[in-house]
């Protein structure tokens, strides 16, 4: 199978490639249960591999096979939470394959293609739309929260001490602070970056123009929502365009700065480790941020 190169990070672990194993048989498997035509993959892939297809009346969908991961585990439940408002619409779920039947978005630019500061101006359109009240089966920020500071140490031993100690002991007192005084708690998004908002113009229904994709649904305060697209790379990778994210998104959307500056190191730092893969851009937006004040 032709996959897409961002998915090569998975051959790097017993788990990764026993999932690459099963992936032509579950492909052949969903597409007749669901009688899809595929079509190549999406270049475009780092946790999935996701196939352009058609239903049989002619329809545009998406098939996806989510890598087991368990960040995505609730991806479905979200879809269907949000029933096509500001997100793209789920038509078929197989639990036991991780495999996804979406609607496609049209034309399906990504939202990094417009200049950083209307790409702004549609996220900030986009998550008061998102914020919804959530409970089960979605996992509380706060639960998550003590799993990142139960891990962290530990990765950070196990793959060499890749970055100063002083991040991590920053980044452990506010994840233990923040998680234990959140506000309201909603249905938020720990991967809407500018790669996973879409043009929709094409799609039923005033839903446009951009919809949110391949979310890991949690939930936790709104303040957390804003953390992967300051920390995104797609808008600008920069101590100023980082900065700037987090000032815009918390000045227009009403959200506590500090909060949302706390959320952004303490989870850019836990997800700078996966499978023993080290992402130095995301220890780099750490440094930035502590090193600002």
């Amino acid at each position: 199978m032709d996959l897409p190169e961002g998915l090569d990070w998975v051959r790097g672990s017993p788990a990764g490639r026993a999932w690459l194993a099963t992936l032509p048989t579950w492909l052949a498997e969903c597409a007749q249960q669901w009688s899809l035509r595929l079509d190549p993959p999406f270049r475009y892939a780092y946790a999935s591999l996701a196939l352009p297809a058609q239903l049989p009346d002619g329809t545009a969908a998406v098939l996806k096979l989510q890598y087991p991961d368990e960040e995505s585990r609730h991806e479905a439940d979200a879809l269907a939470h949000w029933d096509g408002d500001a997100a793209i619409r789920l038509l078929a779920h197989d639990p036991g394959r991780r495999a996804l039947l979406l609607e496609r978005c049209q034309p399906g630019t990504p939202l990094h293609d417009l200049p950083p500061d209307r790409a702004l101006d549609a996220v900030i359109g986009l998550l008061p739309r998102l914020w919804r009240p959530a409970g089960a089966p979605f996992t509380p920020l706060a639960q998550e929260a003590a799993g990142w500071i139960d891990r962290m140490p530990r990765a950070w031993e196990r793959t060499g001490r890749p970055y100063q100690r002083r991040l991590l002991d920053a980044a452990l007192d506010l994840l233990g602070d923040l998680a234990s005084s959140q506000g309201e708690q909603v249905l938020v998004n720990q991967d809407l970056h500018a790669g996973n908002v879409l043009a929709a113009d094409a799609l039923p229904g005033d839903r446009g123009p951009w919809l949110a994709i391949d979310p890991k649904p949690l939930t936790g305060e709104r303040e957390f929502s804003v953390v992967p697209m300051v920390r995104g790379q797609e808008l600008g990778h920069s101590p100023a365009a980082v900065r700037h994210r987090l000032d815009r998104l918390c000045a227009e959307l009403g959200l506590d700065r500090e909060r949302a500056r706390g959320w952004t190191i303490g989870h850019t730092l836990a997800w700078s480790v996966a499978d023993d893969v080290v992402f130095a851009q995301n220890i780099e937006v750490v440094r930035w941020l502590l090193d600002a004040d």
